[in-house]
């Protein structure tokens, strides 16, 4: 793949508008009722432009929620070096900052899209989790063969977004509370509790 500052500044722009546009339609229409036409329209662009750019509408939703998550919330996982208990109260208080944050903009503006968003959404939020435990769990327990890093990876990212969706939708303790509670159930799974 070609570093961005490398790529023509035209490409660039034409991503942009195409990024934008596909952004302002959604305050505008439900995801579902955005065609093709409608984006290019906006952006002043023709339909081959379009496709020389993304397959299709689901691709750009894809590339603009992955773009803003990468943005908001991949780069801070970085930050990690060991997997404890500290560790995943910290990275469930980043995870419930950046969906309350996320869903109150997506809700405000384009609250008819949400639906379409949501399976997006889930599926990056579990892949920069996933990618973290991956990598926390390579460097703690190296005995570990790669299949059962992956299992783990897998569980600890769903396990913490769902409490995340749980927390969200249904207890009444904040979100430090509610990960202090839950790690007991989650302390079995490869955390050094120091």
């Amino acid at each position: 793949m070609i570093p961005e500052n490398k790529i023509d500044p035209r490409i660039v722009r034409t991503r942009k508008l195409l990024i934008e546009s596909f952004t302002k339609l959604t305050l505008k229409k439900d995801f579902k009722d955005i065609t093709i036409q409608d984006i290019t329209d906006e952006a002043t662009v023709n339909r081959a432009t379009f496709y020389s750019h993304f397959e299709d509408k689901y691709e750009l939703m894809e590339f603009v929620i992955s773009d803003a998550i990468i943005e908001r919330i991949g780069k801070r996982l970085e930050g990690f070096d060991q997997l404890n208990s500290e560790t995943i109260i910290r990275v469930f208080l980043l995870i419930t900052n950046f969906q309350s944050e996320f869903e109150m903009e997506l809700t405000s503006q384009c609250k008819r899209s949400m639906k379409s968003f949501n399976h997006v959404y889930e599926s990056k939020i579990k892949y920069e989790l996933e990618k973290l435990f991956q990598n926390l769990l390579q460097n703690q327990y190296t005995e570990l063969d790669q299949e059962s890093i992956q299992i783990g990876a897998g569980l600890l990212s769903a396990s913490i977004y769902g409490a995340s969706v749980n927390w969200s939708h249904s207890s009444s303790l904040n979100a430090e509370e509610y990960i202090r509670r839950a790690i007991p159930f989650i302390s079995g799974m490869y955390l050094n509790n120091e």
